[in-house]
Order: C-alpha cells, then sequence, then structure tokens
C-alpha cells in the first residue's frame, strides 16, 4: 500500500514539476507575447463601452478615467479627484462628490444627482443615465447605453460637452 502511495505522491509532484518547466522553458520573446497577451486582456476588461441608440460603440471610458473615441483616440480622462481633462491634459471642468458640475472657469453648468437625473444650470431635466446603463434624453428617448460604467461618468459625456 506505501508503494503505490508514494508512486501517485511522485506522479503528482512530476506533473506540477512539468508545468513549472513549461513555463520557466519559454523564450524571452514568448514571455513577452504572453505578457501583452494578459495584459491587453486585462485592459479590455476594464473598459466600458458606450453606445449610441443604434447600438454602435461610439465610445470607450477605461477604469482609469481615460475616456476614448471609436477610433479609440483618447478625447479626455476625468479623474479619481472629479478634475476633468481634454485630449491634452488641459483642465476642462470637474464633477464635485455631490455631483455639482463646474467648467473650465468653475461656473456651475449641472448636477448629476444621486439617481442618475441630469440637470442644466437652470435646473431644468436634461434626462437621465437609468441604473442598468440606459440613457434617456428629457423626452424620454434612449440616447444611448453605458453598461458597467459609472452613471456620473455616462451623464458627463452624454449631456455636457467635454468630450465631443
Amino acid at each position: 500500500m506505501e508503494v503505490k502511495e508514494f508512486k501517485e505522491v511522485r506522479e503528482v509532484k512530476d506533473k506540477c514539476a512539468s508545468r513549472r518547466y513549461w513555463l520557466n522553458s519559454l523564450t524571452p520573446v514568448s514571455c513577452l507575447l504572453l505578457f501583452l497577451i494578459l495584459h491587453s486582456s486585462f485592459s479590455t476588461l476594464h473598459s466600458q463601452t458606450i453606445r449610441n441608440s443604434n447600438n454602435a460603440s461610439i465610445a470607450t471610458i477605461e477604469s482609469d478615467g481615460t475616456v476614448r473615441n471609436s477610433s479609440n483616440s483618447t478625447i479626455g480622462c476625468i479623474e479619481s479627484d472629479g478634475d476633468i481633462r481634454d485630449r491634452s491634459n488641459a483642465y476642462i471642468g470637474k464633477i464635485e462628490s455631490d455631483g455639482t458640475v463646474r467648467d473650465r472657469n468653475n461656473a456651475y453648468i449641472g448636477r448629476i444627482e444621486s439617481d442618475g437625473t441630469v440637470r442644466n444650470r437652470n435646473n431644468s431635466y436634461l434626462g437621465k443615465v437609468e441604473s442598468d446603463g440606459t440613457v434617456r434624453d428629457s423626452n424620454n428617448r434612449t440616447l444611448g447605453t453605458a453598461r458597467g460604467v459609472p452613471q456620473r461618468h455616462a451623464a458627463l459625456y452624454f449631456f455636457f460637452d467635454f468630450f465631443k
């Protein structure tokens, strides 16, 4: 009985060793390619697509706040502190923690409420970003979708001209 168990343990150890050997035996070029594939997969998983009413991709917002157009060119960024920057990294506005939206001159231009409702500087209803990512205008028409995108980021994209 002990011989059989020893043999099974040895087989498992050999399998583990061969798996480690496989990874260690990769050439530097293979390691680089593997890294690039894994890195691009990770990046793709952490960017969310914004779609228009025809379901065409019009932009993506990455987990770091970078906003890219449909050609994958960077058109701006929403920083973690709420600062909004254009493609050349110039400050163009801010979304404050309470949902207040300000332009580059710190003028109040609107508000994004906690339920996704968007209002302009005159408190007029512009539309809403629903919890499922559906974006609707003031007439309840669907403008597009932003599934997985934070509501405030989607509202900034659809209702304010920061990224046009």
